[in-house]
């Protein structure tokens, strides 16, 4: 055999065959395996994109609109809930009629008791109270000095304003435009175009009563406007 045998009992033989391998250069030890690319003439690389169907790239209207809707809802309960209050504030007074009567109050609130009014008011007078729906209505003494069968709403029929009893003159006179009354509330003079609204005025248990009025306007005799 042509190899030779190493043996621990040659040192020198061992040290000078480790020399041999380490080295040796790291590319003998160590084979890497060669690719090999193969270029093909005529050869086309194609790049296909997936089509998406058009009808996935609409987006559903029909859930948009959905949406749409629950956000208008969303936004349009709180905003009506904090108008109200306001657009009431705004609103003109209103003419007093309601169902049902309404005890007739004093300046101070107490319920007016007919015969203690008319011991405090002579005949002719038209004081204010309180009437239907909290609105200023005349109470009228008439010349016999009983209670008149009806109250005048003092809510000017122009703009609203409170229109006070001018005695001198015998009318109600608005100090807002000049609207004038005659003493039982038809209107004489522009601008306001009706005159003033009227309620019932009865006694209930010695206390004065306004119940709304629906019957015609013996004013006017036409159908009362504010009923």
């Amino acid at each position: 055999m042509a190899s030779a045998i190493l043996s621990p009992a040659n040192p020198s033989q061992l040290c000078s065959s480790k020399s041999a391998i380490f080295s040796a250069s790291p590319k003998a030890l160590t084979r890497t395996p060669q690719l090999a690319v193969v270029k093909e003439k005529g050869m086309k690389v194609k790049c296909q994109a997936t089509s998406v169907p058009a009808d996935d790239r609409v987006p559903d209207m029909e859930k948009r609109q959905l949406l749409n809707l629950l956000l208008l809802g969303t936004l349009s309960l709180p905003t009506a809930a904090m108008l109200v209050p306001y657009a009431s504030f705004f609103a003109p007074p209103g003419s007093g009629n309601e169902g049902g009567g309404t005890i007739a109050k004093d300046a101070i609130g107490n319920d007016i008791i007919a015969a203690q009014w008319l011991k405090a008011h002579g005949p002719g007078d038209r004081t204010l109270t309180q009437g239907l729906k909290g609105d200023p209505t005349y109470l009228v003494v008439e010349k016999d000095r009983t209670l008149a069968t009806y109250g005048i709403n003092s809510v000017c029929t122009h703009l609203g304003c409170v229109v006070p009893w001018n005695a001198a003159v015998n009318k109600f006179i608005c100090p807002c435009h000049g609207s004038q009354y005659n003493d039982q509330g038809r209107v004489v003079r522009g601008p306001a175009p009706l005159s003033l609204a009227l309620a019932h005025c009865d006694i209930d248990d010695g206390k004065v009563v306004f119940v709304p009025w629906v019957e015609t306007d013996f004013r006017t005799g036409e159908d009362p406007w504010w009923a």
